[in-house]
């Protein structure tokens, strides 16, 4: 069971650094859409050195005036 955590850690690790290299941390516009792209980057992990290259879009309700 100890390994299942390691290969997962590593996993994870390996989507940080490609949302560092992507320079998705970069920048300070924050969006629901920003935020979605650099979690399934981060779960996406070395999927993303074979070709994936994640995106979400998203809208949040506006509040009525």
């Amino acid at each position: 069971m100890k390994i299942v955590g390691v290969i997962v850690a590593i996993w994870l690790l390996i989507g940080v650094v490609a949302v560092a290299q992507r320079g998705y941390f970069a920048g300070s516009d924050q969006s629901c859409a920003k935020a979605g792209t650099i979690a399934v980057t981060v779960v996406a992990g070395p999927l993303n050195y074979v070709g994936a290259n994640p995106k979400v879009k998203c809208e949040l309700p506006q509040p009525s005036s």
